[in-house]
């Protein structure tokens, strides 16, 4: 067994395309190595900025010889099929054998394969991994690029080291020849480095200035910067892709500290930590001199890829003046923005279109903040309603006037107007124009500066949160109000003109802004109705259009009614994908979500859900389950709808959406007393009483549990049952002979189903 050494040396590999090389590189080897029966003990693949390394373990010095049988088809088969199978096996007609197949004579083809050198594997593998090799962006370089056909790399191949054990593998691509020679640090070692195997290249490689290893390389950053940082007093801000980043950046990494001018420091922290890390990929640092918090100091960790003589200091020097000049352009930013409220800046919002259907962003900034306003006032969104209290945090409840606490509905509902018509100010500032991932964080600072109250900046600062899983969850009402108003318009308005998602397809990022809405409705617990909030969002839509010659034939293409089933169904799916990490069934969810009277209320149904999949893991839900799908069935076969389906067929309502109207149960109770009172004209067997007493216990208990949000008592109700069912099928006769007698137990299994779908449709419950 021998180790192979697999080095490809280019000009520098961009480090944000490191990652996916090294898996490509994996497996376009394992292709090979599987196309050949070789089955190597470890792969390791290493990369820096100008070189990808594989080693395989364990690789055997030659192939094993193998014999392959090939079925064909049957003797006497037609002369094409047979030929056709003979190119396929590549042999001829004269080498095939005949066996019996099922008493019928059959062609084989047996090609014995004869074992090979490994090395003469590996070199025809090696080109064709090469040239199979896929870059997310290539070149082509040299004479030869005039032609199309030529290699394509990232960068221009200039090197392969290609050794199985301590022999060449030898090989040759785009003029490219394997050898034992590779190159070391660019600045640090000029000359030629010989490998002698796999054993050494490591090792060979860190004694000329080359650390191989990524990982390592990003263990040294990290560590090497959090050391100078501490050694400065200061701490190290993390910033792990930061890490990888410069680990793809450098072969010999060496952190160093440097300093910019205090007065930077007057421009939003965040704003300078995007400047240093987007622009000069440098880390940043905190340090609380004044015991005060944690603050953004004037300290930067830049990464070297050289040992410099003077100790890096100027290498220091020249990123702190590349640095300051980046940072006096966002200080000018910052400066200039100033210079309006964000009222002027938002008028600018007038010529950015959101969509051509949809009006301009300052469209939807009215739709946003009319829609944020109702989710006050109807008390959706109230400080007693939110989770964690009137603001997002201890501070801002007792420092933020305005974020809920001692203010009347008519002052929130205010300022949730306010930020809504202005969060997206800060898209036509100079700052977010720069640095677009800051648009909301700016114009949080800018409504400070301006003076507006704290729980409207933090509402504009907070509107796009969540933005996607682990994300913050804004928990002021002010902000919550904001933020779902936002995502609610931006969900339904695209519904509204059936721009939707389609299978993968999701261009306006429509199912982020459910999960987002959905975040928002569990962690605040906010008892919203999908239905009835996306209609609400959708006229605002519809108002936009009156006055418009096209308003009546536009309103007759997007159908508002419509809407009531799309949206809250689109929030059902996006609801089980959420709840599939928590182990919830989707089932259950179908279950619960499709039979509720209130279908479309997320907190209290998904409680129920919970309860349901609870109750369902239990003997008594797995019995009562099969009890109510034969039920079911019997009730189905015999097409029986029992006294609701009766009163149902007047119209168009559906049976089972019966029973939780208050007026119609009232109704059915009336007639089935009466059709008990005529009918029951027998003296009902012990089984059937027995039914008959446990749902005029179990119904009422269940409806009441559901009607107090008491989930598990209604579980409980509904398992009172289990025992009387089973009991039931096991000594009576449903269809008996009597026709009173078929009609009252066809009726007393319909109002079992009924007293069972108070708290779900267990048709839909798999199982």
């Amino acid at each position: 067994m021998s180790d192979f050494l697999l080095e490809l040396r280019s000009e520098e590999i961009p480090a944000r395309m490191q990652a996916g090389a090294r898996a490509e590189l994996e497996k376009l080897f394992q292709r090979e190595m599987d196309s050949a029966g070789i089955s190597p003990s470890g792969i390791t693949v290493w990369s820096t900025p100008r070189r990808l390394a594989l080693i395989a373990r364990g690789l055997p010095e030659a192939t094993q010889a193998v014999s392959e049988e090939l079925k064909g088809p049957p003797v006497g088969a037609p002369d094409q099929a047979l030929e056709g199978f003979c190119r396929k096996a590549g042999v001829d007609k004269a080498d095939l054998e005949t066996r019996d197949v099922k008493g019928r004579a059959t062609y084989f083809a047996v090609k014995n394969i004869p074992g090979r050198a490994t090395r003469d594997l590996l070199a025809e593998a090696i080109p064709a991994i090469i040239r199979d090799f896929s870059w997310p962006k290539s070149m082509r370089w040299g004479g030869a690029s005039i032609s199309t056909e030529s290699l394509r790399w990232v960068r221009p191949l200039s090197g392969i080291v290609a050794l199985l054990g301590k022999e060449l593998v030898e090989c040759e691509v785009h003029g490219v020849t394997s050898g034992w020679v590779t190159l070391g640090h660019r600045f640090h070692h000029l000359g030629d480095i010989t490998i002698g195997s796999a054993a050494d290249y490591a090792e060979k490689l860190r004694a000329c200035h080359v650390v191989v290893d990524h990982e390592e390389r990003q263990d040294l950053i990290r560590s090497g910067a959090a050391k100078i940082a501490s050694e400065a007093g200061l701490k190290l801000v993390e910033d792990e892709g930061l890490v990888i980043e410069n680990a793809g950046l450098t072969e010999w990494p060496v952190p160093l500290l440097g300093r910019f001018e205090e007065d930077f420091l007057e421009v939003p922290p965040e704003t300078i930590q995007l400047t240093a890390r987007v622009n000069q990929k440098y880390f940043v640092c905190e340090d609380d001199v004044d015991g005060s918090g944690a603050k953004l100091a004037n300290a930067f960790i830049c990464t070297a890829n050289i040992e410099a003589e003077d100790g890096g200091a100027r290498v220091v020097d020249g990123n702190r003046k590349v640095l300051a000049a980046r940072l006096s352009d966002a200080r000018f930013f910052w400066d200039v923005d100033r210079k309006k409220t964000l009222a002027e800046h938002a008028k600018g919002l007038e010529r950015i279109t959101f969509h051509e259907k949809l009006g301009t962003v300052a469209d939807k900034v009215e739709r946003v903040a009319k829609l944020a306003r109702w989710l006050v006032e109807s008390d959706i969104v109230t400080p007693d309603l939110i989770r964690g209290g009137a603001s997002s945090s201890a501070a801002e409840e007792n420092h933020h006037p305005g974020s809920g606490a001692g203010v009347t509905k008519e002052q929130l509902a205010d300022m949730a107007e306010q930020a809504a018509r202005f969060a997206k100010a800060d898209l036509v500032t100079e700052m977010v124009g720069e640095f677009p991932e800051l648009q909301g964080l700016m114009g949080g600072y800018y409504a400070r500066a301006e003076g507006l109250p704290d729980a409207v900046a933090d509402a504009i600062r907070d509107h796009y949160k969540p933005v996607g899983q682990g994300d913050e969850v804004p928990t002021a009402p002010v902000a919550v109000a904001v933020s779902l108003a936002d995502k609610l318009d931006t969900l339904v308005s695209f519904f509204v003109i059936k721009e939707r998602p389609t299978g993968s397809k999701d261009p306006f990022a429509l199912r982020r802004a459910a999960l987002g809405i959905i975040e928002l409705i569990l962690k605040n617990e906010i008892r919203l109705e999908i239905d009835y909030a996306a209609a609400r969002a959708a006229g605002l839509v519809f108002r936009q259009h009156e006055g418009q010659t096209d308003h009546d034939e536009w309103f007759a293409e997007h159908n508002i009614a419509e809407l009531y089933r799309a949206v809250p169904d689109f929030f059902v799916d996006r609801l089980k994908v959420q709840q599939r990490q928590n182990g919830i069934r989707h089932d259950i969810i179908d279950a619960v979500f499709q039979l509720s009277e209130r279908k479309d209320e997320i907190v209290g149904n998904l409680a129920r859900v919970k309860a349901l999949q609870s109750f369902m893991e239990t003997e008594d839900g797995a019995n009562l389950l099969a009890g109510y799908k034969r039920a079911a069935n019997i009730l189905k076969k015999e097409d029986w709808h029992g006294i609701e389906g009766e009163i149902a067929r007047t119209g168009e309502e559906d049976p089972l959406a019966l029973v939780d109207d208050p007026d119609m149960k009232a109704v059915i109770d009336a007639k089935m007393s009466e059709r008990h009172a005529k009918e029951l004209a027998y003296e009902p067997e012990p089984a059937e009483k027995a039914l008959m007493d446990a749902l005029a216990k179990s119904e009422p208990a269940a409806a009441a549990a559901i009607d107090a949000e008491d989930f598990s008592g209604a579980m409980a109700a509904l398992a009172a049952l289990r025992a009387p069912i089973d009991r039931f099928f096991d000594e009576v006769t449903v269809n008996a002979d009597e026709e009173n007698k078929r009609a009252h137990r066809l009726d007393l299994l319909a109002a079992f189903r009924a007293a069972v779908h108070k708290v779900a449709d267990f048709s839909r419950i798999e199982g």
